[in-house]
């Protein structure tokens, strides 16, 4: 029994010393399976990437890779680093493909993103350059116009082209900086502009006619007495948002297009700020900017060329070509019309011609009479008017044996005088045919109708030895050899506001 007992013990031991010893072997094996030793886990390579806020053309490179004792980093853009947190600066926007090698020994492990490297600024310097950008008034066809809206942009004034009207207009600089500054250069001139200089009811109209005079403070007087020097040469702010394609100048006097353009509407007088709406467009060798001011019933629109090749740009013309044809003068003692119909034996002398407002000939008599009447349109826009010349042949027209006018009114209760239409009526003079713009030379009377009933004729006569407005102040039709326009207005002006009104037996005798 005892020796049993001694073998069976020495078995156990046994057993147990090589449970043990596989054990050990297993454990060793764990890591080192392969023969003669050396480590064989891969490398893993990753990166992530950050630009900077202060220059977009630099990019941080961080490096999350393991199990790698060396780097290599292909930017995209032909250039390459062995940092293993690289720095780089790429020279213009683009997408680069960036491939980062994680190298320990002979392995090695690569990872890959594309970055997307742009100019935040991109769309600012469509305005702006590089640097800086200058802008003058371009001179090629028309570069300004006037006009109830974008589908009809010139109906009120055919525009003004590089034709020697206005060079110290086109000599003008408006430069806009990266850095959010604009500067105005008046070039030494400026334009008296209608309606600020001159033109301005109830004010001297006749402080400076349109010319171009020297740009100085002393000169800078508006037609009512007020210091507009702010307009002159002067650095301003601007902003430019190209969401909303909205460019505002920031700064007492700052303009661009004609000085009075402001945000909302016309003035007489500097704005603390001015915005308009841009856009740009680009050429071999230039760049045209379109700058709109659009009040809902007036559209300008400006355009502004910027050229990298100088050579280029056309010369300003100095010498201004004459417009239109003097007429020949008649004299008569009688210019008519009754609007009862459109026939010739409804008028003397007197016919319409193409204009703003509308009218209907021989419409029902608002009052049931049962004559016939003219139905005017005061239509949506800001500038309108009836206008009408000598016919069958158009003439100058001599006012020497003619006193009064002569019109009969109606103002029905159905339009909306509660805003700004109004029940007055003007009735004036101008040179058609051989003014561009007529409306700076013209005579006019003008009827406060607010006292007037409604729904009832009225008959309004003027003298015509006193007018209520001159161009030039003091001056009537006996003054004037070159009148061959006439025109009626409804409701009042600088509004867009429409409305209905009726006339007849519209007399000058």
């Amino acid at each position: 029994m005892k020796s049993t007992k001694n073998h069976f013990a020495i078995r156990c031991m046994q057993f147990m010393l090589l449970f043990a010893l596989g054990c050990f072997v297993v454990s060793c094996g764990e890591d080192d399976p392969t023969p003669g030793g050396g480590n064989t886990t891969e490398p893993v390579s990753s990166f992530q990437f950050a630009i900077s806020d202060t220059d977009w053309r630099v990019v941080q490179f961080s490096n999350f890779s393991t199990n790698a004792t060396d780097y290599e980093w292909d930017f995209g853009d032909g250039n390459s680093s062995t940092e293993k947190d690289p720095t780089h600066t790429y020279d213009a926007g683009g997408d680069y493909v960036v491939v980062l090698t994680a190298i320990d020994g002979s392995k090695s492990k690569e990872s890959m993103k594309t970055i997307t490297i742009s100019d935040p600024n991109t769309a600012i310097k469509d305005l702006t350059g590089e640097e800086s950008k200058t802008w003058r008034l371009f001179r090629e066809g028309v570069c300004m116009s006037l006009g109830p809206n974008a589908d009809d942009p010139a109906a009120w004034w055919a525009g003004l082209s590089n034709d020697g009207a206005r060079p110290c207009a086109y000599a003008q600089e408006f430069t806009f900086h990266l850095d959010g500054t604009f500067e105005f250069n008046d070039g030494g001139m400026f334009w008296a502009e209608y309606g600020v200089f001159n033109n301005v009811a109830g004010c001297e109209s006749n402080v400076t006619n349109e010319s171009c005079f020297e740009a100085t403070a002393a000169n800078m007087v508006n037609a009512c007495g007020d210091d507009v020097s702010a307009w002159l040469s002067g650095t301003h702010s601007f902003e430019y948002d190209p969401a909303t394609a909205s460019l505002t100048l920031n700064g007492d006097g700052a303009w661009i297009g004609i000085p009075k353009l402001g945000t909302d509407g016309e003035y007489i007088t500097p704005q603390p700020s001015v915005t308009a709406n841009v856009s740009f467009e680009s050429f071999t060798g230039y760049d045209l900017m379109y700058v709109v001011f659009d009040y809902g019933g007036a559209y300008w629109p400006i355009t502004y060329a910027s050229y990298s090749d100088p050579s280029l740009e056309p010369a300003i013309e100095t010498n201004m070509m004459e417009f239109g044809e003097d007429l020949d003068d008649i004299t008569p003692s009688e210019l008519s019309r009754t609007f009862a119909s459109a026939d010739a034996s409804e008028w003397v002398l007197l016919d319409t011609i193409t204009s703003g407002s509308g009218i209907a000939y021989g419409v029902a008599n608002p009052d049931g009479s049962g004559d016939f009447v003219g139905q005017f349109e005061r239509v949506a826009t800001e500038y309108q008017e009836l206008q009408m010349q000598t016919a069958p042949d158009k003439n100058d027209i001599n006012f020497a044996n003619m006193t009064t006018i002569t019109v009969d009114i109606y103002l029905p209760s159905s339009n909306d005088y509660s805003t700004t239409l109004t029940k007055n009526l003007v009735v004036g003079f101008g040179d058609r045919s051989q003014t561009e713009q007529w409306w700076t030379g013209l005579i006019q009377y003008e009827q406060d109708g607010s006292g007037l009933a409604e729904d009832t004729w009225h008959t309004v006569t003027f003298d015509l030895a006193t007018p209520a407005f001159s161009s030039n102040a003091g001056e009537t039709p006996f003054d004037r050899n070159d009148l061959d326009m006439v025109y009626i207005g409804f409701g009042g002006s600088g509004h867009a506001a429409p409305g209905t009104f009726y006339l007849r037996n519209f007399v000058i005798n």
